[in-house]
C-alpha cells in the first residue's frame, strides 16, 4: 500500500498550488517527521500549460519562506488524467477547476474538491473509529467528506483568489486561507 496521495491543482501551477502542496508537506514534517513522505505523498499540477517547466512565482515562494516552509525544487506541470488517476485526494483553487478535472475523469468526482469547500467540510467528520495507517485513514476521511457534500455543489466563498501578479497582501490572504484547510487535514491524517 502506498502513501496516500493529494494532488493541489490551480491554473497555472506556479502560485496556489505550489504554495497548497508546500504548505501540506510542511505541516506534515511537523506531525511525523522527517520521514512523512512514507505515508505522505503531496504533488502539484496546473489546468493550462503556459507555465510548464517554470519555477515557482516569486511572491508566492516568499510568502512560504516567511512561513518557514522548505522550498525544496520546484518546476511547474501540466494536469493529466495519469495524475489525477494516481491521486486519492484531489484538492483544487476553484470550482471551475474542480469541474475540469471531473470532466478530464468523471470517476474522480467524489475525491475532488474545491480547497475550500474540503477545509469547509471536515469538521463535520468525527475523527472516532478511523483506521490506523494514514492511508486508509486518508481514503476514509474522503469517503466521509464526499457523503457530507453529496450533491451540494461549492459555494463561491470555497474558491481562492488568483493572486498572480498581484500585491504581497493578496498572496499572504490566500495563503493564510489554505493553511486553514491543509493543517487540519494533515493533522487528522497523522494524528486521527
Amino acid at each position: 500500500m502506498g502513501p496516500f496521495t493529494i494532488l493541489q491543482v490551480c491554473m497555472g501551477n506556479i502560485c496556489r498550488s505550489p504554495m497548497a502542496e508546500r504548505l501540506t508537506a510542511h505541516f506534515a514534517r511537523e506531525a511525523y517527521g522527517p520521514d512523512f513522505e512514507d505515508h505522505l505523498y503531496v504533488h502539484g499540477a496546473g489546468t493550462g500549460d503556459w507555465h510548464v517547466g517554470q519555477p515557482m512565482d516569486r511572491q508566492a515562494a516568499r510568502q512560504l519562506q516567511s512561513r518557514g516552509v522548505d522550498l525544496g525544487t520546484f518546476r511547474a506541470r501540466h494536469l493529466d488524467t495519469a495524475l489525477i488517476d494516481g491521486s486519492d485526494l484531489i484538492l483544487t483553487a476553484t470550482g471551475e477547476q474542480a469541474e475540469y478535472v471531473a470532466e478530464l475523469r468523471p470517476d474522480a468526482r467524489s475525491r475532488t474538491f474545491v480547497l475550500g469547500e474540503f477545509g469547509r467540510l471536515l469538521p463535520s467528520v468525527s475523527a472516532e473509529d478511523l483506521p490506523d495507517s494514514v492511508y486508509e485513514r486518508g481514503v476514509a476521511l474522503v469517503a466521509a467528506v464526499a457523503a457530507v457534500r453529496g450533491d451540494a455543489p461549492p459555494r463561491r466563498s470555497d474558491d481562492l483568489v488568483d493572486p498572480y501578479m498581484r500585491g504581497d497582501e493578496v498572496f499572504s490572504r490566500v495563503a493564510d486561507q489554505i493553511e486553514a484547510t491543509v493543517r487540519p487535514l494533515v493533522l487528522r491524517l497523522f494524528n486521527g
